[in-house]
């Protein structure tokens, strides 16, 4: 049994962790719990790499304090980067084994509209952001900004899969990267 720990108790990144993981190992259990991710609320460029690790490394040491016997400790942290003069929105990994090795991912990334841009810009959360858009409550918790841009053909589990299996590419061939 691998056992995981998720710096969040959102259930869609939990999710994430577990369908990523069960692509490697037989039997998974994962576990989530609310951690600091010691950077903004809306993280910007490289701020979304240091929440993420922030997030695993918080769980690196809570499990070696209260003995939770788990592997892999992971962050997933939902930031926006400019790159070629454009804004994208897109989810961070970090994942830390019990031997303190580490490896980052990313989601792919999605194109935001400078309207949006000047809140998170401002402070505001893309969550909160698209909340207001979509007239709902939660969506982060459920389809996220990805399920509203993609008319619903992209989920924000979705997302973020593709982004935890590339950050397990280093625990997959540890000779080339520890």
């Amino acid at each position: 049994m691998t056992k995981v720990l998720v710096g969040s108790e959102n259930p869609v990144k939990i999710s994430s962790v577990e369908t990523a993981f069960l692509k490697y190992f037989d039997k998974v259990e994962v576990s989530g719990f609310n951690v600091e991710s010691k950077v903004p609320a809306q993280p910007v460029n490289e701020e979304t790499f240091e929440g993420a690790k922030n997030r695993a490394l918080a769980l690196l040491q809570k499990n070696q304090v209260e003995s939770l016997n788990a592997d892999f400790f992971v962050g997933i942290e939902g930031g926006i980067i400019k790159t070629y003069n454009r804004w994208f929105a897109f989810g961070g990994m970090c994942i830390i084994n019990k031997e303190g090795q580490t490896g980052f991912g990313t989601s792919p990334h999605f194109e935001l509209p400078q309207k949006i841009i000047d809140d998170l810009l401002n402070g505001i959360e893309l969550g909160d952001v698209m909340d207001k858009i979509q007239n709902e409550q939660n969506t982060k918790q459920k389809h996220g900004a990805i399920g509203f841009f993609t008319n619903g053909r992209m989920s924000r589990s979705e997302l973020y899969v593709p982004g935890l299996i590339t950050a397990l590419i280093p625990f997959l061939h540890p000779d080339l990267f520890f």
